[in-house]
């Protein structure tokens, strides 16, 4: 790890490999089956957003605290990770809700606009709501791969403008230096990923086309096979970025770490395949000049894997019992920063 610290990760034995312990959660795990109450927020733009809310099993516990999840690029309702801390937190007594970026909830938005890593406005106007509705009760953020990057952005933008409710954040598998990911996730087996997420952003893409005539290059996305171009084609030209590289530099959460004010947890693997080793040793470095910065990166891990546990039929989620207490121990020692 980047800094000494009592919690440690052991792999599980019988998921060898980064790609395996990435792979793990969509392919194989379960989660329980999770119950949520839906509602729609109008935004500005004539829009709305998603939310997904439970609430607590144990409405005593001694936190009171209500925990609001982002997830990564092209996740749903159903990702597995999502499902899991959601679960986690509702046995735990959190109130918890998680955003849906736009277009993950499968609909086109009426908005001239999708979403992408570092768009936080969405986040900003559902924090300010939940802080408004739910005044003076403790709330704590947790963000999953592209939902970390927005995360740490955005508690880098608002700095110590925060509402005194926000306590403190989680921030797992952030892909902190957006270029250096994209690239990096083009190299070898990573090509997989690639794909996967290519099949869905160009699926949204032509479908917001249809609806939005001239919003982009329609014959750019045809040429787009890698991330990269992808968000060459699409996600500058929409969002008013000059190229992909201009939006990689403003929107990487890298280059607003040392601006965060609340106590994060940046919890990460070397080997995770979406992002090069040697950008966890600067943003180590990085945490190690702001207090506000817990940096806990483990040799293994893969990307938002982290599986534990001796035996397959009994596997335990690390990433998501490291997150729930490190937050629950920030509302109760009344961290500052």
């Amino acid at each position: 790890m980047s800094r000494p610290s009592e919690y440690t990760y052991t792999p599980a034995w019988w998921v060898p490999g980064a790609h395996l312990r990435t792979l793990w959660g969509k392919l194989v795990r379960r989660p329980p089956p999770l119950a949520t109450r839906v509602e729609r927020w109008s935004t500005p733009d004539g829009d709305e957003l998603e939310l997904h809310r439970v609430e607590p099993i144990d409405r005593g516990a001694a936190h009171g605290g209500r925990i609001l999840v982002l997830h990564g690029l092209e996740g749903t309702i159903q990702s597995h990770y999502l499902r899991g801390i959601l679960t986690q937190a509702r046995r735990q007594g959190w109130a918890a809700d998680a955003l849906l970026f736009r277009t993950c909830n499968g609909e086109v938005p009426h908005a001239r606009r999708l979403y992408h890593s570092g768009e936080t406005t969405d986040l900003d106007l559902v924090v300010e709501r939940l802080v408004r509705e739910h005044r003076g009760q403790p709330l704590v953020l947790a963000g999953f791969s592209l939902g970390g990057n927005v995360l740490l952005k955005w508690l880098g933008e608002r700095g110590d403008d925060l509402p005194p409710e926000v306590r403190a954040a989680a921030a797992v598998s952030v892909p902190f230096d957006l270029e250096r990911g994209s690239r990096f996730i083009e190299r070898g087996f990573s090509r997989v990923y690639t794909n996967h997420f290519l099949r869905t952003l160009r699926s949204k893409a032509l479908a917001k086309l249809t609806r939005d005539p001239g919003l982009f290059d329609a014959a750019a996305l045809e040429r787009a096979h890698t991330l990269l171009a992808f968000d060459d084609a699409v996600t500058a030209p929409v969002h008013g970025f000059v190229d992909a590289l201009d939006y990689y530099r403003r929107s990487s959460s890298i280059r607003f770490l040392h601006a965060i004010r609340r106590s994060t947890l940046l919890l990460s693997a070397y080997d995770d395949p979406f992002l090069p080793a040697a950008v966890l040793d600067e943003v180590a470095a990085m945490a190690q000049a702001n207090p506000c910065l817990v940096a806990e990166f483990h040799p293994r891990g893969g990307h938002v894997g982290f599986i534990g546990g001796r035996w397959p039929w009994s596997p335990r989620y690390y990433a998501e019992d490291r997150v729930l207490g490190f937050l629950r121990n920030a509302i109760a020692e009344r961290r500052s920063c």
